[in-house]
């Protein structure tokens, strides 16, 4: 990756961070903020740009909004995964749906996956 577009991919999650789906800010907010494990968002490994990586555990959270259920958004998360898990981390993809309608099972199947991790 040239130093151009490690510039351009650092700003993109710059921004991200700045403009959170309101799945992302609830789980930011209401989750991540209050456990005792550190926990950053919108963080760039490579060519991808993860919505959340807990330090603690090499575990990576991706939110999955309705692009990530077509075709072409399961083999693009597909790659990415594969790389991440070459990286040494686990993924695991939760999708907008559970954290609107389980918050409390989302949150705790993420603290479970950090602790079994450590």
């Amino acid at each position: 990756m040239s130093k151009k577009e490690e510039r351009d991919l650092s700003s993109l999650a710059s921004a991200l961070r700045k403009n959170m789906t309101k799945e992302e800010k609830h789980l930011w907010y209401d989750f991540f903020k209050k456990i005792p494990y550190t926990v950053n968002r919108q963080k760039q490994f490579g060519n991808y740009i993860v919505d959340f990586f807990c330090v603690d555990a090499k575990l990576v959270i991706e939110l999955d909004g309705s692009q990530h259920f077509s075709d072409e958004g399961r083999n693009s998360d597909a790659k990415r995964d594969d790389y991440l898990t070459q990286l040494g981390f686990e993924v695991i993809r939760i999708s907008n749906y559970d954290v609107n309608t389980n918050f409390e099972g989302v949150c705790l199947h993420i603290l479970r996956r950090i602790e079994a991790r450590k």
